[in-house]
């Protein structure tokens, strides 16, 4: 079992004749992804890495039975992109462009929550079941990251997420799967969201998340703990933590506001609900063995 996708996801790329589209296909496939369509106007009959390209979502999924799309278009066309997906019934999609507008996104995220379905990113690499398929651009060959294993990562950190779970395989562990939900203000899924799917994922045995400053998707995390409707061991790294008091850092997720989004506030939203904060990545898999224990 894994979360969001495993090598029996149909997938469809949007966008697959382009640049990025056409390389992160062939890895997603070479992994042992379910590729069966890809889909960008006006090239219906070509093929990519002998996939079909077809002019819409809507021929595509019929026809192969898609239940996933990965979507490779610039952030000016992520809205129309996501919406032809959900209009043709698919229910997982991940788009992984930087700098959808903040409007659109409020839109999709709304839009996916009406259809009953979950939009990964923007601003990510996207989702990985290592030894199962990918959807995104997540360099999945570099073994020492991308073990496959029983610990599930989320992450809203595009830079950290390799450095990170590098240190859960050396200290001994694997990935069960990894989702990156993005490090924009409004993402499409948010970290407690995720959490039934690994609560309910006998593969996955303890849960780390790599935070950030800004926002309040920690103290979510914190808040589900606390609830019981999240029992497994979870642990923490939360970047940021050197940041000055009061300025604004980084990305657009990355801003502090109402008195919350503090490294701090959220170490001690965490702790208090029982999770363990590792202070830097290198002491993350001794935080991990003393959870799991």
């Amino acid at each position: 079992m894994s979360i969001f996708i495993d090598e029996n996801t149909k997938i469809v790329v949007q966008g697959i004749t382009g640049k990025e589209g056409s390389f992160w296909t062939k890895h997603m496939k070479e992994m042992g992804s379910a590729v069966v369509a890809g889909v960008t106007p006006g090239k219906e009959g070509q093929e990519v890495e002998g996939i079909p390209v077809y002019h819409s979502v809507r021929n595509a999924a019929a026809k192969h039975k898609a239940d996933a799309s990965m979507i490779f278009v610039p952030p000016k066309f992520t809205y129309d992109a996501v919406m032809e997906a959900l209009d043709s019934g698919i229910k997982k999609i991940v788009t992984i462009a930087d700098g959808i507008p903040l409007h659109e996104m409020l839109k999709i995220r709304a839009a996916a929550l009406a259809n009953k379905a979950m939009v990964i990113g923007g601003n990510t690499s996207g989702v990985i079941s290592p030894g199962k398929a990918m959807m995104g651009s997540l360099p999945y060959w570099i073994e020492r990251v991308y073990k496959k294993g029983n610990i599930g990562v989320m992450t809203r950190s595009g830079s950290l997420t390799n450095e990170v779970t590098a240190m859960i395989v050396a200290a001994g562990f694997g990935v069960s799967s990894l989702i990156g939900v993005g490090g924009d203000p409004v993402p499409g899924t948010r970290f407690a969201e995720l959490l039934p799917m690994f609560q309910a994922d006998p593969q996955t045995q303890a849960v780390v998340i790599i935070g950030e400053l800004g926002g309040t998707q920690e103290e979510e995390v914190a808040l589900a703990i606390e609830s019981k409707t999240f029992t497994k061991p979870l642990v923490a790294f939360l970047s940021g933590r050197t940041a000055p008091k009061g300025k604004k850092m980084g990305h657009a997720g990355a801003i502090i506001t109402g008195g919350k989004g503090s490294v701090e506030d959220k170490a001690a939203a965490l702790e208090k609900a029982g999770a363990l904060v590792a202070k830097r990545p290198s002491s993350l898999g001794e935080t991990l063995r003393k959870a799991l224990k």
